[in-house]
């Protein structure tokens, strides 16, 4: 039996206090108080192997965890780069008024806290002997490995587009140089020019983003090309806070944007990567500017580990995050399957918590505390126009189950001043998140 003493603070009841009364100092005086708050005494002194893949959100923060929790444990964190950039707030580099800069990240804070950090990308698992495999041919072993690799695409449902294409028709999913190239396009299309969103079914890493992307790029065409049009082809009948999103176009941007939806404007089939023209069900557009965003999966290296389903999730136990699939395998991030927990930044680092808990219970008998989580979303449609919509989670036999008393979303109607405060918000969350998990 687990020891879940009713005491303990959890991430996501910090979290979920947070928004009430927000001020830059106090966001960060609980993040600088978070290690104390959430963690249950510190493990007897026995060691283990624990590898990790994937420097995001979910990754750095188990790292980070599993060492404050046990010292002993060795823990060697495989990044792809020496640097990670963050996609919350990557909106606001495509449409001009965020720097690049703003959110990238680097490891030093972890290597100083004892994690191994380790630049590399993880090719394959070998789940018998516990070895993962490194493209550069390093063998690192593991008694635990977690799994964080973010997202994947399926790329062979619209003719035309392929991970090939992606350098002339952006994604601008994964955040880096897929987001420099969507703002250079943009910034190249002329005055008057069609910007053709294509959004995808779900599962999908952050649902709210395709409502923020696009108002951002009408915000960047409001000042800066405002005859230009959007027109958004999404493969849903219904998208992610819709009611504030069109309640905001029509105020901010308003006969900018088209939003047409799969039920009435059937879906994309085919794109040409040289002419940039986009063929639906009904319709043909010439685009100047094509956003392709293709349907998602779990990450390479968890199909390449077995932890993925036919769906292309990675199914888990949500009471550890443990791979159903694979054993000594935890799954954590975008490319977990435990609904109703979104696939966003602030579940990410809640469930690392539940995770590293579960992985230094294993290795050394510690006792964990009764996994809740927090799932914060904030949203902006201008720079000075943010909305939340924030929801805490539990486990209940065996299943995530929303807990509705601490749902909180901005109503419709909001005045001006909630909505400024909403993109204040937004970016002091960001801040201390980055803040918690790299700093």
């Amino acid at each position: 039996m687990m020891d879940c003493p009713a005491q303990a603070v959890t991430f996501a009841e910090r979290t979920s206090s947070m928004t009430s009364h927000w001020t830059r100092r106090t966001v960060l005086g609980l993040i600088a108080a978070a290690p104390a708050l959430s963690l249950p005494r510190i493990a007897r002194a026995r060691g283990g192997r624990v590898v990790i893949i994937g420097g995001g959100f979910g990754g750095s923060a188990t790292a980070r965890m599993i060492k404050r929790l046990a010292p002993a444990i060795e823990v060697t964190l495989i990044a792809r780069d020496t640097s990670f950039v963050c996609c919350p707030g990557s909106n606001t580099v495509i449409s001009g008024f965020g720097r690049i800069e703003d959110q990238t990240v680097g490891y030093g804070a972890l290597a100083k806290d004892g994690i191994i950090v380790v630049t590399g990308r993880a090719v394959t698992v070998d789940t018998a002997q516990r070895q993962v495999h490194l493209a550069d041919g390093s063998v690192l072993p593991y008694d635990k490995l977690v799994l964080s690799p973010g997202i994947g695409f399926f790329w062979d449902e619209v003719e035309g587009v392929s991970a090939a294409t992606a350098d002339r028709i952006p994604h601008a999913w994964q955040a880096g140089e897929q987001t420099m190239l969507l703002r250079r396009q943009l910034e190249a299309m002329p005055d008057g020019g069609l910007f053709v969103l294509c959004a995808p079914v779900g599962p999908l890493r952050c649902p709210p983003a395709v409502g923020e992307r696009v108002s951002l790029v009408a915000h960047y065409f409001k000042t800066a090309k405002p005859k230009s049009k959007i027109i958004v082809l999404d493969a849903k009948s219904k998208f992610s806070l819709q009611p504030l999103f069109e309640e905001a176009w029509a105020a901010l941007y308003p006969g900018m944007i088209e939003y047409r939806l799969a039920e009435d404007d059937g879906i994309v089939r085919a794109i040409d990567p040289e002419t940039r023209a986009v063929a639906t069900d009904f319709a043909d557009e010439q685009a100047d500017v094509v956003n392709f965003i293709p349907r998602q999966r779990a990450g390479d290296i968890a199909l390449a580990a077995g932890a993925a389903d036919e769906t292309g999730w990675c199914p888990v136990d949500p009471a550890t995050f443990a791979s159903t699939l694979v054993p000594h395998v935890h799954v954590i991030g975008d490319a977990a399957f435990a609904p109703p927990l979104p696939k966003a930044a602030a579940a990410a680092v809640s469930v690392a918590e539940t995770c590293a808990q579960a992985i230094v219970h294993d290795l050394t008998q510690a006792e964990m505390t009764e996994p809740r989580w927090h799932a914060g979303c904030y949203s902006l449609a201008a720079p000075q126009h943010g909305f939340e919509a924030s929801t805490d989670f539990h486990l209940t036999d065996g299943h995530v189950v929303a807990n509705e008393a601490t749902m909180r979303r901005t109503p419709e109607g909001a005045p001006a001043e909630d909505l400024q405060a909403g993109a204040e918000k937004a970016e002091l969350w960001l801040r201390g998140i980055m803040s918690q998990v790299w700093g």
